[in-house]
C-alpha cells in the first residue's frame, strides 16, 4: 500500500487494543435528568425554543441557531423541561442548557418523509444539514452547513474524510468504519454532490487495515472516491497534516482548508450528514469511547447527548477504583476534568479514566536545547524558544518566531526529555494575543 504522512510527529502508545474490538453498544438510561447545552459548537449559542414545564420528544428542536455560525439543538430524550439554566461543560465554562426530566420512554417526533437526496437542490441539502444541527464531531464543533458553504464552491477539489483517529485510546471512529462503511461512503457522496469539481478521499491510518479493506470494497466502483492509507503517527489527523499527507497542499494559520481547495470532515460528521439528508434525523447522539486502566469494562457506546458523564460511566463501564485523572477526549489534546457531573455533548469523543495522573507527578527541569521538540513539530516552528518567549511575556519575539502557527498538538511536550510543559506555555500566549486582537 502507498503510505502517506507529514514531517514531524510522535508515536505515543496507542492503547486502542482495550476497545478496538468492542462493537458500538447503544446506551439509553432510564428516568434521569438530562442537561442539553445550547452552546456545544463554535459560534453563537442557540436560542431556547421551549419553556419550563413543556413536554418534549426525541428529535424535537429545542434550540434555534442564532446566527450564520451557530447550530440547532435537538432533544435526545422525551420528558418535561425542568429548567433552562447554566450548566458546566468539560472546559469549565458554564453554558445555558435545557434541563429535561427524562421519562425513560424515548418517544420520538413523527418521522419526516421527503424527496430522495438525488432530487434535492444544493440549497435544500444544506438546509437539511443545518436543520439537523450537524457540527464537526472531531473536537472543534464547527457548524457543518457553514463549512460546506465556501465562498467559491467550484474551487473545491477534495472532500477529505478524516478516518485517521490518531489520538491514543480512541476507537469510536474505527468502530463506525467497521460497522457502517456503507453509510460513510453514502455520506461522502452527499457531501461531494455539493461540489461539482470535487473528488472524495477517505484517509485512514495503517493501524486500521480491516477498516481500509472494507472501505476499499465499498468504493471499488466509485470513480470519484479513493481510500488513502496514512502512516500511523500523531497528529496525522490534524487538519493541516491530513491535507498535506493526502494532497501535498500546505496551509497556515492565515488560511482555511477551502483556500487550498479542501473540505475536511470527521467520520462521525459524515455519518451525521447521511442521517440528516437521507433519514431526516437530527444529531441527538454520538459514539463515545470509554476506556483507561481505571475502567472495568472499556467499550464504545452510542450515547444520547446531554446525559451526565458520571452516570454514563457508572452505568456502562464502571470504575475499578476512584481514578486520579479523567480526560474528556484524547490524552494528547483532550481536557482534564475535575468534575464528572457534566453532560455529554456533540464533541465528546471519549472519556478516559486513569488510576494515576502521571503528568502531575513529573517535575520539569531546565531546557537542555536538545532540539527534539523542533524535530517532531508538525508546524515546523521552534517550540522551546516560543515557550521561553511566552514564559517572559515577550509577545514581539513570540510573533517573530511564528508562534500563531502552533496547532497545540502536544507533540513537543510529549517528546521533551526535560518534561517541560511547552504546549501549555504556547497556548497561554496564543490566547492572550487572540484576546487582544478581538478587542
Amino acid at each position: 500500500m502507498s503510505v502517506l504522512t507529514f514531517k514531524g510527529g510522535v508515536h505515543p502508545a496507542d492503547g486502542k487494543k482495550l476497545t478496538r474490538n468492542k462493537a458500538i453498544d447503544e446506551y439509553l438510561p432510564e428516568k434521569c435528568e438530562f442537561a442539553i447545552p445550547l452552546g456545544q459548537h463554535i459560534g453563537a449559542p442557540a436560542t431556547a425554543l421551549v419553556e419550563v414545564g413543556e413536554r418534549v420528544l426525541v428529535n424535537q428542536k429545542i434550540g434555534e441557531a442564532s446566527g450564520f455560525i451557530s447550530a440547532n439543538i435537538h432533544s435526545s430524550v422525551s420528558g418535561v423541561v425542568k429548567a433552562i439554566a447554566p450548566r458546566k461543560l468539560a472546559n469549565g465554562n458554564k453554558v445555558m442548557s435545557v434541563i429535561i426530566d427524562s421519562d425513560g420512554e424515548y418517544k420520538t417526533m413523527p418521522e419526516i418523509i421527503g424527496n430522495k437526496y438525488e432530487d434535492l437542490s444544493r440549497e435544500e441539502k444544506l438546509e437539511l444539514i443545518k436543520e439537523a444541527g450537524v457540527v464537526g464531531m472531531g473536537c472543534a464543533g464547527f457548524p457543518t452547513h457553514v463549512k460546506l458553504s465556501p465562498k467559491n464552491p467550484d474551487e473545491i477539489d477534495y472532500v477529505i474524510v478524516n478516518g485517521a483517529e490518531c489520538e491514543p485510546y480512541l476507537t469510536s471512529d474505527y468502530r463506525r468504519m467497521m460497522e457502517h462503511p456503507d453509510i460513510i461512503v453514502e455520506g461522502l457522496k452527499i457531501a461531494l454532490s455539493l461540489f461539482k469539481n470535487a473528488k472524495g478521499i477517505i484517509a485512514v491510518e495503517d493501524n486500521k487495515l480491516e477498516a481500509i479493506v472494507k472501505l476499499k470494497k465499498m468504493v471499488a466502483k466509485e470513480n470519484d472516491i479513493e481510500v488513502k492509507t496514512l502512516f500511523t503517527k500523531y497528529p496525522q489527523g490534524g487538519e493541516r497534516s491530513l491535507i498535506f499527507a493526502t494532497t501535498k497542499r500546505t496551509l497556515d494559520s492565515s488560511k482555511l482548508p477551502e483556500d487550498v481547495g479542501c473540505i475536511v470532515h470527521n467520520i462521525d460528521t459524515i455519518y451525521s450528514i447521511y442521517n440528516a439528508v437521507i433519514q431526516r434525523k437530527p444529531l441527538v447522539n454520538r459514539v463515545v469511547t470509554i476506556t483507561g486502566d481505571a475502567i472495568k469494562y472499556p467499550g464504545n457506546y452510542l450515547v444520547p447527548i446531554g446525559v451526565d458523564i458520571d452516570k454514563l460511566v457508572r452505568d456502562t463501564s464502571e470504575f475499578t477504583c476512584e481514578p486520579e485523572k479523567i480526560i474528556s477526549g484524547g490524552p494528547m489534546m483532550g481536557i482534564s476534568i475535575y468534575d464528572t457531573h457534566i453532560p455529554v455533548t456533540k464533541c465528546t469523543s471519549a472519556i478516559l479514566a486513569f488510576k494515576k495522573d502521571e503528568v502531575s507527578h513529573i517535575e520539569p527541569s531546565n531546557c537542555i536545547n536538545c532540539g527534539r521538540c523542533v524535530s517532531v513539530c508538525p508546524s515546523r516552528i521552534l517550540p522551546s524558544r516560543l515557550a521561553k518567549a511566552s514564559d517572559v511575556c515577550d509577545e514581539e519575539q513570540f510573533l517573530e518566531l511564528s508562534g500563531m502557527e502552533c496547532v497545540e498538538c502536544g507533540s513537543c511536550s510529549y517528546i521533551c526529555p526535560a518534561k517541560r510543559q511547552i504546549t501549555q506555555s504556547i497556548k497561554t500566549m496564543k490566547k492572550s494575543i487572540l484576546a487582544k486582537r478581538r478587542k
